[in-house]
């Protein structure tokens, strides 16, 4: 219980009757700070969950390439949404094994089914979010990480999908090349 909360709550003792002016008013800020803490607890939950997806990038990045190219930016995605294929092959596998009805280990099988299929239909539509790793520096910088997440506001965040990936790749090649 956070200390703001201890004082309302204190302050909810001294009071006599429960319908009062003064006790409602309490009642209203003590709301007020725990929604507070929920929405504050719903952020770290949100970067956490970014950290993850960053910690997991780069440690699969290709060494020694800085700044990526749009070709193998779309590998590295198409790896990321079948980060977790291995574990469902394995859960199929006992799923296959005895005549069971019921499902072993259905609610990791759901979890990890949805997230693929989310995190596809957004790599098929409007992209991935992820630090723009085409740039040299935030690439650099990405590598460099240590997995802070103080270090947030430093990255410049873009989202890469299956389209703009390819159009990239289309203009890359298009262009001529300089010597």
């Amino acid at each position: 219980m956070s200390t703001a909360m201890k004082k309302e709550v204190s302050k909810a003792k001294k009071i006599a009757h429960p319908s009062s002016r003064k006790s409602i008013a309490i009642v209203k800020r003590a709301k007020k700070i725990s929604n507070r803490q929920k929405a504050k607890l719903g952020g770290l939950i949100k970067h956490n969950i970014i950290g993850e997806k960053m910690l997991w990038i780069q440690e699969h990045m290709v060494p020694d390439v800085c700044p990526y190219t749009p070709e193998l930016t779309a590998r590295l995605l198409e790896m990321y949404i079948a980060r977790n294929d291995e574990e469902l092959e394995q859960i199929r596998i006992k799923h296959s094994i005895g005549g069971r009805k019921n499902r072993q280990h259905a609610s990791r099988e759901d979890v990890l089914r949805m997230s693929k299929e989310r995190e596809q239909e957004e790599y098929n539509t409007c992209g991935i979010e992820i630090p723009d790793i085409l740039n040299a520096t935030q690439c650099d910088m990405l590598r460099k990480w240590n997995g802070e997440l103080r270090y947030f506001p430093n990255f410049k965040f873009r989202r890469f999908g299956k389209k703009h990936l390819n159009d990239a790749l289309q203009k890359a090649s298009k262009q001529p090349k300089l010597l």
